[in-house]
């Protein structure tokens, strides 16, 4: 029987969601629905894989690659019905740090551990914890993201001749001011093109697919007139018009070691988006994705990938969120907007070579727009301090220094918030005898002191601890257990209300309990549930010296017949 339910639990984890689906029934309609959606989606994604794969340093076909490889293998063996796999912005600028320090070779290594990494990662069931990444921590790097992406874009964007670009933001625009006088007033046209007619689609058409209407009108419009304009056939030749042949790179241990590190990012930002951008199509949908199974497949995609020259493949939210409203019904959306992306590069490419660079700019400029979430930013810097300081440090940390630096500190410095706010909630309560005011209030139902009615008897000690009680609150609570006043000759302790109870909680009740037995006052537990019990119990909390009891009112019961009070016998009255 447990065998069985082992395998249950590994099926329910790790079943794509196109086993599910066709387990449900797939028809024609839906398979239409889903051609529809796949077209329009790889119309989207044919001028964004390309320009994305520019800004990373690498040959536009290298962005095609990783679509229609890596694409196909997400959908199709993925755990969201609706996630579409290819390059993405969030890793520009990794990538072409990449690229700079160990060459294409070093990328498609690194992409390559990367896929192995992910695959662990979710073999391991580790994909449930990217869910705790924070709110500010996720809106942060992708503002820091979407700054460094336009600044990257600058270049094409005015044409600029530069001999070399930095990669730091700092130097970068350091140097494109350098090259201002170089402008090229033609690219700049192109450019502005490009952004209007993708705004005014997005405005007044919103259906249509703005990025290669905009990438097709730029393209003719430089081919007619003679524009003297960078375009992908000038820079890099055209593309190819298949699929290379799949092979490893180059491997060795000493390059294995030496792209570790990049691989290794790679996957934190792989977990990240992948799982944020099923989450969003949960969102839309009402479905809910399998975080793990989808890991695996962001791993066998990232493994294959770089066998055919692609790179970093994830889930895209822009290009998911496009799925899901064209009435996608399932993963074969997907799959088939890696197929008719394979079928425009083996018909089209020839005319790809006409596309302006300073229009894959301008389209490339619209998305960093798009991803800054502007609104969400304001936001939280207005609404929290504390959500404030962790915005800005991971803001700020992405955009000047590195994108994984600045998600560690940003979540580091949201654990420790959290702890102070959870240690700040963690109240102890002493029960006392009703005042007059009190009992006024109580009356009238306003508010009534803790169990005040209880704390009849000054020789028991009544009080109870709420919150999760863990040792960012041990120091709090075991002071004011200390200010508890003159020693009664029993406590009542209740953890009805206590969730959470962690090592230095338990010892710091051990404390307590220990100095209350050397005044001979008997202790009481009441309320602990069986895990906060079992934490007692392990840290010295046991019988004889201290004893639990399940409701307030055992508790209560078992001290006053523990004290048994005396009380004046009443004089008898003469006959």
């Amino acid at each position: 029987m447990a065998t069985r339910s082992v395998r249950a639990s590994f099926s329910e984890l790790y079943t794509p969601k196109l086993v599910t689906l066709l387990r449900e029934g797939y028809r024609l309609s839906d398979l239409k629905a889903d051609a529809l959606s796949g077209l329009t989606v790889a119309i989207v994604a044919l001028p964004l894989s390309m320009a994305i794969a520019i800004a990373s340093g690498v040959a536009p076909e290298h962005g095609l690659y990783t679509s229609i490889i890596g694409g196909f293998i997400v959908s199709a063996l993925g755990g969201s019905r609706f996630q579409i796999g290819g390059p993405a912005g969030a890793f520009i600028v990794l990538v072409s740090a990449t690229v700079a320090q160990h060459g294409v070779d070093g990328l498609l290594l690194a992409t390559l551990l990367s896929g192995l990494i992910l695959l662990a990662i979710g073999l391991l069931r580790l994909g449930t914890f990217i869910k705790y990444i924070p709110y500010p921590v996720t809106v942060g790097f992708t503002a820091g993201i979407a700054v460094i992406i336009f600044a990257s874009q600058i270049r094409d964007l005015f044409g600029l001749t530069l001999e070399h670009e930095p990669g730091p933001l700092l130097p970068k625009l350091e140097a494109i001011g350098h090259a201002l006088p170089t402008a090229n007033i033609s690219a700049i046209l192109v450019a502005i093109i490009t952004i209007g007619i993708i705004v005014a689609i997005r405005r007044y058409r919103p259906h249509w697919p703005s990025f290669i209407i905009a990438v097709a009108v730029a393209a003719v419009a430089t081919a007619l007139v003679g524009l003297p304009v960078e375009t992908i056939g000038t820079r890099f030749g055209g593309i190819p018009q298949s699929l290379p042949m799949p092979h490893l790179p180059p491997l060795s241990l000493a390059k294995v070691i030496e792209v570790f590190p990049s691989a290794l990012s790679f996957a934190l930002l792989g977990c990240i988006e992948s799982l944020l951008s099923a989450v969003v199509a949960d969102s839309m949908t009402g479905r809910r994705h399998r975080s793990n199974c989808e890991l695996v497949a962001q791993g066998l995609a990232n493994v294959a990938s770089p066998l055919f020259g692609g790179f970093c493949v994830t889930g895209n939210i822009a290009r998911t969120a496009i799925n899901v409203r064209s009435g996608a019904r399932g993963p074969v959306s997907g799959m088939l907007h890696s197929v008719f992306l394979l079928l425009f590069m083996l018909v089209a490419a020839p005319l790809a070579s006409y596309i302006p660079l300073a229009a894959l700019a301008g389209v490339l400029a619209v998305v960093a727009w798009n991803m800054a979430e502007k609104h969400e930013f304001a936001t939280l810097v207005r609404t929290s301090p504390g959500d404030a300081v962790v915005l800005l440090v991971t803001f700020l940390l992405v955009t000047f220094r590195d994108l994984t630096e600045g998600i560690l500190v940003g979540f580091a410095i949201s654990a420790l918030l959290f702890l102070h706010r959870m240690a700040q909630a963690v109240e102890v309560e002493n029960a006392r005898p009703l005042a007059e005011d009190d009992k006024a209030d109580s009356a009238n139902g306003e508010r009534k002191p803790y169990e005040a009615d209880l704390a009849t008897d000054p020789d028991i000690a009544v009080f109870r601890i709420s919150g999760a009680f863990f040792f960012g609150a041990a120091a709090a609570v075991g002071a004011a257990l200390d200010r508890l006043g003159e020693h009664p000759k029993a406590y009542v302790i209740d953890f009805s209300a206590v969730p959470i109870l962690d090592s230095t909680g338990a010892a710091t009740i051990q404390g307590f309990v220990r100095k209350a037995h050397r005044h001979g006052a008997a202790v009481y537990v009441a309320g602990a549930t069986r895990p906060v019990r079992r934490m007692l119990l392990v840290h010295g909390v046991r019988p004889p010296v201290v004893r639990f009891r399940g409701t307030l009112a055992d508790a209560l019961a078992a001290a006053r017949s523990k004290v048994k009070p005396s009380e004046p016998t009443a004089e008898p009255l003469p006959a």
